[in-house]
């Protein structure tokens, strides 16, 4: 997306929590923290994002019926539903590998694929019951991202930022961590037609998690303020003379400013030796297969402890290692990818809990949709060739913290795990629900753009979900 010289300048060369307040105070800093207009259980967000769109059915949702109809092409009484690449009545019934078992004082029905997390059973609340209507993988992310399946929405990230501002005064507002490329491109963290300063910026493992933010070399500290003051002199120079500049202007030196403050907040963010030994190890820090990700969840846990908004983690990637699209073996797919976020997404939500950070920290687990209950191809490729095309009509996701009552089970789909039957929750609802959950009603969480209102939930969406999340 092509932007203009001062866009990129206010944003801070792509830096969007850079863009702050008036250096004379003049104007509000459209980035400092504020208070929720209702009262709020969370207060910030970790958005974990399995890219790929994860089997439900292999996950969090057991469907013994599809080992029973392994093999056989769906009953008619289960209807019609369009799929990306396979015709659903001509593909037969893919059975599940995975063995469930109960965990948590509810019994919570948990996949083997996470020993670790399904310890945290009693923190979790899964939602077996989301759908949309975006089949593709660009429509569906877009949906889980930006509630609306074209492009040009601001990101759910952007939205929460936009109304609650940030906490943190030397790191960005709204930070996204990648694995590699995304099938959807940057438009899921970008701000849409909200200000630029409301975009996310990605962070990257390892001493320097924010490319070009340090001086270059033979630059001192000292050297380096007398340029800022200096430039800042000229700079109110010219917003005196041409006042309709000024807001420009004005963000352009707080980036400048925030820039230079994040030179030591940013290395010292990313110093992970400082974490102890047993932290390091309940995240899978050292250990190879864990690494990336459990470097990941820690940096997030650190973020939120620093005052950061809205974090984004990625699973997945189109690029480095692939990601949760299981058009192919999807049961090995799974083995692999789980592996990986498993012991790092359960250390986070222990670690967030054991300092005293769950309870203000709302923690979403999901995927842009789920995979459909038959095989994507023929059978005759059998065992570990199989695997399943994308299912937006009924997937899971799970949320913990931040007001979340866990160990609870909401939602349905029928028996073969293709459509949600009972408490359908629309992506609509989750992002009314997550808005509810940071002190906001979504209806009033507007910004005017060409002529009209909008918001995050376009024309739709309830609070129906926050209410069963409540309860107890």
């Amino acid at each position: 997306m092509w932007i203009d010289r001062r866009q990129f300048l206010s944003s801070a060369l792509g830096f969007p929590a850079l863009a702050a307040a008036a250096t004379d105070n003049a104007e509000r800093n459209p980035l400092a923290a504020r208070k929720p207009p209702l009262p709020a259980t969370a207060k910030s967000v970790i958005f974990l994002f399995m890219h790929g769109g994860p089997s439900h059915i292999e996950t969090f949702d057991p469907k013994p019926e599809l080992n029973k109809l392994h093999g056989k092409l769906v009953p008619p009484s289960f209807g019609h539903v369009q799929l990306q690449f396979s015709k659903f009545n001509e593909s037969p019934v893919l059975g599940c590998r995975r063995t469930f078992a109960r965990y948590g004082r509810a019994g919570m029905e948990v996949s083997d694929l996470f020993p670790h997390l399904a310890k945290q059973a009693d923190t979790l609340a899964v939602i077996r019951s989301m759908n949309h209507d975006g089949f593709t993988h660009t429509a569906a992310l877009n949906y889980l991202n930006n509630g609306w399946p074209r492009l040009g929405r601001p990101s759910l990230g952007s939205w929460v930022v936009y109304g609650l501002g940030s906490e943190a005064d030397n790191l960005p507002a709204f930070v996204v961590m990648l694995e590699g490329g995304i099938k959807s491109g940057p438009v899921v963290y970008n701000s849409g037609f909200l200000p630029a300063m409301y975009q996310g910026t990605p962070l990257r493992n390892g001493p320097a998690p924010i490319l070009y933010l340090q001086p270059p070399a033979g630059t001192t500290k000292s050297g380096q303020r007398a340029m800022l003051d200096e430039l800042q002199w000229f700079n109110q120079q010219h917003r005196t003379a041409r006042q309709t500049a000024a807001s420009e202007l004005d963000a352009r030196m707080s980036s400048y400013e925030l820039a230079f403050r994040m030179q030591v907040a940013a290395s010292e963010l990313a110093d992970l030796t400082k974490e102890s030994a047993a932290t390091r190890a309940l995240y899978g820090v050292d250990e190879k297969t864990t690494a990336d990700f459990g470097g990941k969840c820690l940096m997030a846990r650190r973020l939120v402890e620093r005052g950061v908004r809205f974090v984004q983690l990625w699973s997945g990637s189109t690029t480095e290692g692939g990601d949760w699209d299981g058009h192919k073996e999807c049961d090995a797919n799974h083995v692999k990818m789980s592996a990986k976020i498993d012991k790092p997404v359960a250390g986070l939500l222990a670690d967030l809990e054991s300092r005293g950070l769950l309870d203000s920290t709302l923690v979403v687990w999901a995927g842009e949709f789920g995979r459909t209950p038959t095989s994507d191809g023929s059978m005759n490729g059998g065992g570990d060739s199989l695997g399943r095309d994308h299912n937006p009509y009924g997937f899971s996701i799970w949320m913990a913290g931040g007001g979340v009552r866990g160990g609870k089970v909401i939602g349905r789909t029928d028996e073969i795990g293709l459509r949600a039957i009972e408490d359908p929750v629309h992506v609509h609802d989750l992002h009314a629900t997550m808005l509810a959950l940071l002190g906001f009603d979504h209806t009033k969480l507007t910004y005017p753009f060409q002529g009209r209102d909008f918001r995050l939930t376009d024309v739709h969406g309830t609070t129906a979900l926050w209410e069963k999340l409540r309860r107890g």
